[in-house]
């Protein structure tokens, strides 16, 4: 297991950790502006992988060949026996892959794209809208489907498999700057908008608007369910952290401690914590439940004053993104670094060089770190390797079914019940 201290170099030490990168042809007069990879995403079942490329132009590519010719990048030619794995990765032709497999996709959204999100539906999760008996679209088990927010303020919503335009909802006015499914299977899709809200669409119901979230008072940038999607974290401009109730679709709580806007949220696999990313050069890691900040992650040492992490600083926190072993936290900012830290630490455990990073997620077995750029690309790093300890494989069952005030009320002693509500972290 590889370590660095907070103040590390990146050596290449670490570079073996970076398994491969997809890379946009630059085109002869390509402005700079428009070319940005806002989001990754990878499909919940892990068969595929998808950027905004840039351009209005979404990519998708099986996960499983992507991973598979990365591992094969090595061994290319004119590549040195000890440097990094890595495979640059063109517009490469469908005609490729056998019909059999999934197949790479190129999507032209028509504007550009900020927002991506891969949607599965389960069959018994039905429609919140009783009343209606007849659905346009019916969506089985094995549909995937990809949900794209566009710079007109529209979302449109295609068929992965098939590339076939479904839908296009059309409410918001202004950018829609992120879209979240409910993990549940659902559909319940949650888009965020540089227009001060955020709106609740049911996609079994033919697309049809539930709700309009408001409370924000500027731009939202990110928004996040819950594991059991009960619960929805909204994060904007303005130090704005908000917490929702999705079954009564009311505001919970706002979470106090950020000293800028806050660009980036997701909740810890068991549910029970959730960070958020903000310009103020601090990733928070906090207990929703109580509304406590649990743990600090900064990237300006030493910290800043609150007047100093409320402007420009050169380490504005872009994307935060929790592994699925539920101990290990990812984080990108404008000092061109990625950081992988655990929960058990202050200081990051391993980091890696990145420039002009705009964003990151966990593939969705947790073993690979996808991050966006400025210049359309995405690079790829494996996450930190070790293994969970039973303690803390326990923790994650027990937190996954109870509340922080449930395991208080437990008839437990005090040393556990501060380790399975994250006190000793």
């Amino acid at each position: 297991e590889l370590s660095f201290g907070p103040t590390a170099e990146v050596t290449a030490g670490y570079s073996d950790s970076f398994i491969g990168e997809l890379l946009v042809p630059a085109a002869p007069f390509d402005q700079k502006s428009g070319r940005e990879a806002w989001t990754v995403a990878f499909a919940p079942n892990g068969s595929y992988f998808a950027w905004s490329q840039g351009h209005r132009i979404v990519k998708l590519v099986p996960w499983t060949k992507c991973l598979k010719d990365f591992s094969l990048g090595h061994s290319g030619e004119g590549t040195d026996a000890g440097s990094p794995r890595r495979l640059s990765r063109q517009n490469s032709s469908e005609a490729l892959i056998p019909a059999s497999e999934p197949c790479e996709r190129t999507i032209d959204c028509g504007d550009i794209v900020w927002g991506l999100a891969f949607g599965s539906s389960v069959p018994e999760k039905q429609s919140r809208c009783v009343n209606i008996e007849w659905h346009r679209f019916k969506f089985g088990q094995d549909q995937l489907l990809l949900a794209t927010g566009l710079n007109n303020g529209r979302i449109k919503i295609w068929d992965v498999y098939t590339g076939k335009l479904l839908l296009n909802l059309m409410d918001h006015t202004d950018v829609v700057r992120d879209l979240t499914f409910a993990p549940d299977g659902s559909l319940m899709l949650v888009s965020a908008s540089r227009d001060k809200t955020l709106r609740v669409w049911d996609l079994k119901d033919d697309g049809n608007m539930v709700k309009v979230l408001r409370g924000h008072q500027q731009w939202v940038y990110c928004s996040a369910f819950s594991p059991d999607s009960s619960v929805l974290c909204s994060v904007g401009a303005g130090k704005a952290v908000f917490l929702w109730n999705m079954d009564k679709y009311t505001l919970i709580r706002k979470l106090e401690g950020h000293h800028n806007d806050v660009v980036s949220c997701e909740f810890s696999p068991d549910g029970a914590l959730l960070a958020t990313a903000s310009y103020d050069t601090r990733v928070i890691v906090w207990d929703h439940h109580r509304g406590t900040v649990l743990l600090e992650l900064g990237h300006l040492f030493p910290p800043p004053s609150p007047i100093f992490a409320g402007g420009s600083n050169d380490r504005w926190v872009r994307s935060v993104s929790f592994c699925p072993d539920g101990r290990h936290i990812a984080s990108i900012t404008d000092d061109r670094l990625v950081r992988f830290w655990s929960i058990e630490q202050r200081a990051p455990q391993t980091i890696a060089s990145l420039s002009s990073g705009l964003c990151c997620a966990f593939s969705p077995e947790g073993g690979v770190l996808a991050a966006g750029t400025r210049d359309g690309s995405v690079h790829f790093w494996e996450s930190p390797r070790s293994v969970s300890s039973l303690q803390h494989l326990c923790r994650m069952s027990v937190r996954r079914v109870l509340t922080t005030q449930q395991v208080e009320t437990l008839p437990i002693p005090t040393p556990l019940r501060d380790y399975l509500t994250y006190k000793v972290i």
